[in-house]
C-alpha cells in the first residue's frame, strides 16, 4: 500500500530524528565499489573486511555468473544462542542457495552491542563469499531498512512465576514496536518469520501493526514441531526420517499443538498402516512431540537452540524451494480464507506447499476426522484467547484476557 504525502513526510522526519540520536547503528559492510569521498565519514564508522570492496574477479566465473541480486535479511536477537547457529547457515548459502548473495542486518539491544560486534567478527573470519554486508544496530527502524526477510528471533525470556498471559503482554509490546518498524522501513513484500515465543500471537501482533506488508507474508515457526514429529514417527516405525512425508502441525506452538498422524505418510503409506497402534498415536505421540524440548533440557541442561536454528533454515527453504509433489510443510500463517473452517484472524499452523517463489498456499486436501477436528478446535480456542489478551496491541476493542490462572501450555524448554 503506498504511503500518502503526510505519511512520507512523517516517516522522513522520524528517520531524520533517529539519524542524530545515540541509537544510530554500527555498520560493518562490504560494498561493490571503493568508498566515495562523500561517504568517507560513514565508512569510518565501519571496521573489518566488510568495509572493503568485493572483487568478483577473484572468484570462479562459473560460480559468480549465476549469482542473483543480494537479498537483505534482518535478524532480531542476533547475539543469542539460536542466531549463533543460524547466521552461519544463512551466510554459507545453505539456506537461500549457493547462487544467492546475502546481506545480514542484525538487531540487538544496548546491552548486546559488543556481543553483536563479536558476531560480526566471527562472520568476518568465516570468509563467506556470498556474505556481502553485515550491519548491526539497536533501532529496528534502521535495521529493518529495505529488508526482504525479517527473522524475528529476539524475545524476552520468561521470568519466575510468570504466566503465559504475562509473557504475551511483555513480548507483545516488543512485537508491536517491531511491527510498526517493519511497516515503515522494510520492503513492501518482506517475508516475516517469528520465532520468539509465544510465536503465533507475536506474529499476529507484528502483522496487525504492519498494514503495508501483505498479511500472508507473516509466519510463526512450527517447523521444529514438525521435525520433532517426523523423528518420533521414524523411531516408532523403524524407518529413517527421510521416509516420512505429509507430516503437518495444526494450530498453536504450545502443548495444544496437533501433530497430524492422520494424513502423515511413511514410505508412501499412511502412517497408521505402518504403525498399527492408535493408542500410541493418540496418547503418546503428541505429548512426545510437545514435550521434547523439556526432555532435551533434562538430558544436557540446555534449550534446543541448535535444532531451532535448523528448523528456521528448513522453514525458509520450504518457501524458496518448490514443495515435492504430494508433500507439505508446516507454518503458522493467517487463517483468513482457509479451507478447514478455522476462524479467521488468527496465526494458525496449517499444512502448506510452495512453488519456491517465497509464497505458499494452504493444502486443501487433508482429511480431518472427528478426533483431529476436536484437537484443532482446542488449539484454535487457545489462540483466540491469546488474541483477546493482546487486543489493545492490535487495535481490537473489547478484549479481555481469559488466560490468567489457566493451565500453562507453553512448550517445555522454551521461554
Amino acid at each position: 500500500m503506498a504511503l500518502n504525502m503526510k505519511q512520507q513526510q512523517a516517516g522522513l522526519s522520524r528517520k531524520a530524528a533517529r539519524s542524530v540520536s545515540s541509537r544510530a547503528p554500527v555498520v560493518v559492510r562490504a560494498v561493490a565499489a571503493p568508498v566515495a569521498p562523500a561517504a568517507e565519514s560513514e565508512a569510518k564508522k565501519a571496521y573489518g573486511v566488510f568495509r572493503l570492496s568485493y572483487d568478483t574477479q577473484n572468484e570462479d566465473a562459473s560460480l559468480t555468473r549465476s549469482w542473483k541480486k543480494t537479498v537483505k535479511v534482518a535478524v532480531t536477537g542476533a547475539s543469542g544462542n539460536i542466531a549463533n547457529h543460524l547466521l552461519f547457515m544463512l551466510a554459507s548459502g545453505e539456506v537461500y542457495g549457493k547462487d544467492q548473495p546475502i546481506a545480514l542486518q542484525l538487531l540487538g539491544s544496548e546491552r548486546s552491542k559488543e556481543a553483536l560486534e563479536g558476531v560480526a567478527m566471527e562472520l568476518e573470519d568465516s570468509l563467506y563469499p556470498l556474505l556481502r554486508e553485515v550491519s548491526i544496530g539497536t533501532d529496528p527502524y534502521d535495521v529493518f531498512g529495505d529488508a526482504d526477510w525479517a527473522l524475528m528471533i529476539g524475545a524476552k525470556p520468561r521470568g519466575p512465576g510468570m504466566e503465559r498471559a504475562d509473557l504475551l503482554q511483555q513480548n507483545g509490546e516488543i512485537f508491536q514496536v517491531q511491527g510498526r518498524a517493519l511497516n515503515e522501513s522494510a520492503s513492501r513484500n518482506c517475508k516475516v518469520l517469528v520465532v520468539g515465543n509465544p510465536c503465533n500471537t507475536n506474529a499476529l501482533i507484528a502483522m496487525e501493526n504492519a498494514p503495508n506488508i501483505p498479511r500472508k507474508n507473516f509466519h510463526a515457526l512450527t517447523r521444529l514441531d514438525e521435525n520433532r514429529a517426523k523423528c518420533q514417527l521414524a523411531l516408532k516405525s523403524g524407518k529413517f526420517y527421510t521416509s516420512v512425508s505429509r507430516m503437518s502441525i495444526w494450530g498453536n506452538h504450545s502443548t495444544t499443538q496437533v501433530p497430524d498422524f492422520v494424513n502423515a505418510r511413511i514410505g508412501g503409506l499412511p502412517a497408521t498402516d505402518v504403525i498399527r497402534d492408535m493408542k500410541w498415536f493418540r496418547e503418546e505421540f503428541t505429548p512426545k512431540v510437545a514435550l521434547r524440548g523439556g526432555a532435551l533440557i533434562k538430558k544436557w541442561g540446555r534449550s534446543s537452540a541448535a535444532s531451532t536454528a535448523v528448523s528456521v533454515a528448513d522453514a525458509i527453504r520450504s518457501l524458496v524451494v518448490p514443495t515435492a509433489p504430494g508433500d507439505c510443510f508446516s507454518t503458522g500463517v493467517i487463517s483468513d480464507g482457509n479451507p478447514y473452517g478455522v476462524r479467521e484472524g488468527l496465526i494458525f499452523s496449517f499444512p502448506c506447499r510452495s512453488k519456491g517463489d517465497g509464497d505458499y498456499e494452504i493444502c486443501d486436501n487433508f482429511i480431518v476426522d472427528e478426533w483431529l477436528r476436536a484437537k484443532i478446535r482446542a488449539s484454535e480456542d487457545e489462540l483466540q484467547k491469546e488474541k483477546e489478551c493482546v487486543s489493545h496491541l492490535i487495535g481490537m476493542m473489547g478484549g479481555s484476557c481469559a488466560l490468567r490462572g489457566a493451565e500453562d501450555t507453553t512448550v517445555p524448554g522454551e521461554n
